[in-house]
């Protein structure tokens, strides 16, 4: 049976556009005018601005006073009385917003450490409260007050409560006991509920909530990087699970939880830098899930990601190559290792934000040795 998978177009960009790129995203956001695009994706709006923000704070264009500002009101606008935080205004409240926003507002400062609603823009203690309030007696968590689990939202309360340096709020151990049946003796990897099939997206949110809880001991690294080194075809593309094509957002889902457990360097880096690059949009910047596609925010800060991942860490863990590395691109034009991570800042491959701003929060994760 033939693999699924594309074949990269020989003009395809081998630069980082970093210009396009930045303007793409500020657009995003500062756009004011209303539209039925807008509407229909309002659901995920604070998601939206998270995958923004983050992406301009990698690329050093981040958005001027004014605007954070803008943000930050927003944040406060969405706050729910249960604690919980909207997507956008008018909407329900969810863990996954709710986690999207206090990355933003740890990225920006915020006070976020105060019980005092006064001096904190949400009220932490209710936020606290509501995230403890979806936690089940199985230690799953219900994305919002209807119930549906998913392991993502474990990840969602994890990482918020860890970022509000708060972990002692839930039942941590429980949390992680449900994280760990969603385990597949089979392939070493992880779904979204028990007995669920592997996927990408579902192996990160369980990684990182292990490294988080200091409990990656109980993975088989090695199956589970077998597993995920796997994902990548002869494209240089990953897939998010067998027989899928290449999606450029698994640049980040199989990547970072690669990185988490010391197995980087089981992939093809250089095929790996093609592809990325190959998902720009060199007329207006931005990337797409695959060459050629619609380009979007979403997939924009998963290949940004992806590209600080392969320039910061797999070069830091193995010293390989040499700084100035140039390797072939389409057209037989060089890609310049070096003006990709000089563009680009370091992510932290646990919290999806500038690792910088994880060590000024002193939070400190689990990652397993190279090997």
């Amino acid at each position: 049976m033939q693999t699924r998978d594309i074949e990269l177009d020989q003009n395809s960009p081998t630069k980082f556009l970093l210009p396009l790129h930045a303007k793409f995203l500020q657009h995003y956001v500062t756009n004011k005018e209303k539209s039925y695009e807008q509407l229909m994706v309002e659901y995920l709006k604070m998601s939206g601005i998270y995958w923004t923000t983050t992406a301009l704070q990698l690329i050093d264009k981040d958005f001027d006073e004014d605007v954070r500002n803008e943000i930050i009101g927003l944040i406060k606008l969405c706050v729910h009385s249960s604690g919980g935080i909207q997507p956008a205004e008018g909407h329900d409240p969810h863990l996954l917003y709710t986690f999207s926003a206090i990355q933003i507002l740890t990225s920006y400062g915020v006070d976020i450490d105060s019980d005092d609603p006064e001096k904190s823009i949400i009220d932490v203690k209710k936020t606290v409260n509501y995230i403890v309030s979806l936690q089940n007696e199985d230690g799953s968590f219900n994305g919002d007050q209807w119930g549906e689990v998913d392991v993502r939202f474990s990840f969602c309360a994890i990482g918020s409560l860890s970022l509000l340096k708060r972990l002692d709020a839930i039942n941590l151990n429980s949390a992680i006991d449900f994280v760990m049946k969603c385990y597949n003796d089979i392939d070493g990897a992880f779904g979204c509920r028990p007995n669920s099939e592997s996927h990408s997206g579902l192996i990160y949110c369980c990684l990182a909530s292990l490294s988080i809880a200091g409990q990656l001991h109980r993975i088989d690294a090695d199956q589970l990087g077998w597993w995920l080194s796997e994902r990548q075809l002869l494209s240089g593309g990953l897939n998010g699970r067998p027989e899928k094509l290449p999606d450029l957002c698994y640049s980040w889902w199989v990547l970072s939880s690669l990185t988490i457990i010391g197995r980087l360097h089981w992939i093809n880096k250089h095929k790996l830098l093609k592809f990325i690059l190959a998902c720009q949009d060199m007329e207006t910047g931005g990337f797409a899930d695959r060459p050629g596609n619609m380009v979007d925010p979403f997939h924009t800060l998963f290949g940004i990601c992806g590209l600080s991942l392969l320039c910061h860490e797999y070069l830091d863990d193995l010293e390989v190559e040499d700084a100035n590395a140039t390797i072939e691109g389409s057209k037989n034009e060089k890609i310049d290792l070096n003006q990709i991570s000089e563009s680009i800042h370091k992510v932290n491959p646990v919290f999806c934000m500038l690792d910088s701003v994880i060590k000024r929060r002193g939070i400190e994760t689990q990652r397993l040795s190279v090997l």
